[in-house]
């Protein structure tokens, strides 16, 4: 075997190599000599089967494992002997014709490309100096919360007086029967039926026709069901529903008091405020958590400054743009973007990237250094996690992550990543500051240059 290096510029190196065909026919040989003793071929007695019977019928098979083994060994060898830490999968250009390889007598010979891991020293935690927001719910705050858990915790009451008129929010008991050119359709008419107007509930159009209605009125409401609707005989379709209302009931707010926390399954009112502190606190706590990371990050990316392999920035970059593009055709630009060309929108995603990238491998290099590992207990949970979010599927969905390996691989990353940036923070001067409300949930901009 003869390995040559062709060039060597920046995190690109590009190998010749060689494996001789005398080599492939010797391994070829000793692939036949292992499995002959082991074939079982008709009108030969079990091990009896002559090798170059086993040469003429599996040959051609065998030669092919032969060569992908000898491209697996050589390009793992390429690697160890040059001591490179591959940032992609590394690329094979056959130089010889595989066909001529395969029948032998030629030597197999091939190019690999590959990009390396820039070398670099991560700076260093110890140094860094973070200050982590934190903001506490205030008493205001619980009252409205527990407000609202009353208000929704509310029932409805029939509207009594001279004259009744449902309005937007009340909850009006009716029957319908819905029909299109006259001619009643599957689906469409229900018996006291308890409809909140202004709920979405039915398609658009039909609540805001019952505004106004009173008890014992008929009243026709007229709809158009969307172009998208769930069943195509009806999509798009003119409608009208013959609606009879029997009573309009009006929203009555819970109390807030010992009975409705008792509802909810707690002993009393002051143990449901202390549980929506905490519950308050909690979500307060996660925004202090991702800020401190987004600024641990950007204190990464200021602090590292070192090439990037192309290959790692142009897949990063081509997933980010894949999604650009399918919000652009969606509409779902956001305003600033809007206006740009593809090739600023291009400029700035791609600064985006190298961004993405850089930390990814700083990340990953301090991991290495202090040997951190994502622990089976802790991905299986995670697959957990990730399956329970499927209800009944869930079973399905965490046999399918136990089974895949890329799926593991993406459910590891973020385990990763979160266990060195508590790495790092252990290490780092980390100060709490107390903020505001709207600073704790305002978002987080990109530092200036993005």
């Amino acid at each position: 075997m003869q390995i040559v290096e062709k060039s060597g510029e920046g995190l690109s190196r590009v190998y010749g190599v060689t494996v001789p065909a005398g080599e492939l026919a010797a391994r070829l040989d000793a692939r036949i000599a292992e499995l002959a003793p082991q074939m079982n071929l008709k009108g030969f007695r079990k091990g009896k089967v002559p090798a170059a019977h086993v040469r003429r019928v599996h040959g051609k098979a065998l030669m092919q494992e032969v060569v992908q083994d000898a491209l697996n060994e050589t390009t793992q060898k390429v690697l160890d002997d040059n001591k490179l830490r591959p940032a992609s999968q590394p690329d094979l250009k056959p130089e010889s014709d595989m066909n001529a390889v395969l029948k032998g007598g030629v030597d197999l010979a091939y190019e690999l490309a590959v990009e390396v891991m820039p070398d670099f020293e991560p700076l260093d935690a110890t140094k860094l100096k973070l200050k982590r927001p934190v903001y506490a719910p205030t008493e205001k705050e619980v009252d409205e919360a527990l407000a609202d858990l009353a208000k929704q915790a509310g029932t409805f009451a029939p509207r009594t007086g001279k004259s009744v008129k449902a309005k937007d929010g009340d909850q009006v008991l009716i029957d319908f029967l819905g029909s299109v050119d006259g001619v009643p359709f599957d689906g469409g008419k229900g018996e006291g039926f308890e409809l909140t107007l202004g709920s979405g509930q039915f398609i658009p159009g039909f609540e805001g026709q019952l505004v106004g209605a009173k008890p014992g009125e008929e009243v026709t409401v007229k709809v158009t069901f969307p172009e998208q609707y769930q069943s195509a005989d009806l999509a798009g379709k003119a409608a009208e529903f013959a609606v009879t209302v029997h009573e309009v009931r009006a929203p009555v707010d819970g109390a807030a008091d010992d009975a409705l926390a008792q509802r909810l399954g707690l002993s009393d009112l002051a143990t449901l405020r202390e549980t929506l502190t905490k519950n308050l606190q909690q979500g307060y706590d996660n925004q202090s958590r991702f800020k401190l990371k987004r600024a641990l990050l950007d204190e990464l990316d200021k602090g590292h400054d070192f090439p990037l392999p192309p290959r790692m920035v142009e897949a990063e970059f081509a997933g980010i743009w894949q999604q650009v593009e399918a919000d652009k055709t969606a509409g779902n630009l956001p305003p600033e973007d809007a206006a740009k060309s593809d090739d600023e929108l291009k400029g700035e995603y791609r600064k985006i990237a190298e961004r993405r990238v850089r930390l990814g491998l700083v990340l990953a290099e301090i991991g290495r250094k202090a040997n951190v590992q994502v622990t089976d207990q802790e991905l299986n949970l995670a697959m957990q996690r990730e399956a329970m979010q499927y209800g009944q599927q869930a079973q399905q969905v965490f046999e399918f992550f136990r089974t895949n390996q890329q799926a593991q691989a993406q459910l590891r990353a973020p385990l990763y990543e979160d266990k060195v940036v508590e790495l790092i923070s252990g290490q780092a001067t980390i100060t709490d500051k107390k903020v505001s409300k709207k600073e704790i949930e305002a978002d987080d901009d990109l530092p200036e240059g993005y």
